[in-house]
This record gives structure tokens, C-alpha cells and sequence, in this order.
């Protein structure tokens, strides 16, 4: 499957339609714990980058599967989009335009 944040690829394409994968995802308590310590001294928070990565991968697979589902070749102009929805957890969505290669 391509997946690109352009939309000229390049190539004709029939358009498929709106994919979309999301997921809501925390860290656990040991974890939020000490990502609190380090707000005292400053620096990357190593477990809040873990979840993300984490969490974008997921919503990328999703949206790949649905695309997939409805028989797509490639996924352009493809985005992504997060957000807090409480402490310590986030919600990460990708979402594209399914398209069949011509």
C-alpha cells in the first residue's frame, strides 16, 4: 500500500474514498509517574514519545485496513492529528483519501 501526504502522485487514480484510523492511548502509572518527575528538570519525555510513535502506528495500520477493505492501492494526502483527552492519555487519528490505481 503507498501512503503519502500528497495528492499528485503522479499516476491516475479513481478516488475511493475518506480512511480514517484512531486510537485513544495512555501510558501506565509508573510510567506517567516519572514522565511527571521529569516536567522538574526539563527534556524530551521519553515515555510520552514511546505512546505517540506508538499510537501513530496503530492509527496508520487502521486506516491501511480500511483502505484495504475497499480495495484502495494507495492512500494520499494522507494527515495526522492528536490530542489530549486526559492526563496522561491521547488520542491520534490518520486519515487519507483511498484511492484505486489506474
Amino acid at each position: 500500500m503507498k501512503i503519502v501526504s500528497i495528492e499528485n502522485i503522479g499516476q491516475e487514480y479513481e478516488v475511493l474514498g475518506l480512511v480514517k484510523g484512531e486510537i485513544v492511548q495512555s501510558k501506565h502509572f509508573g510510567r506517567d509517574f516519572m514522565a511527571g518527575m521529569k516536567t522538574l528538570v526539563g527534556g524530551e519525555i521519553k515515555g510520552y514519545t514511546e505512546m505517540i510513535r506508538e499510537a501513530r502506528q496503530i492509527a496508520t495500520r487502521r486506516m491501511v485496513d480500511e483502505a484495504e477493505k475497499m480495495g484502495a492501492d494507495a492512500i494520499i494526502g494522507v494527515k495526522f492529528g492528536s490530542s489530549t483527552v486526559m492526563q496522561g492519555a491521547a488520542e491520534v487519528i490518520a486519515y487519507g483519501t483511498a484511492v484505486k490505481l489506474k
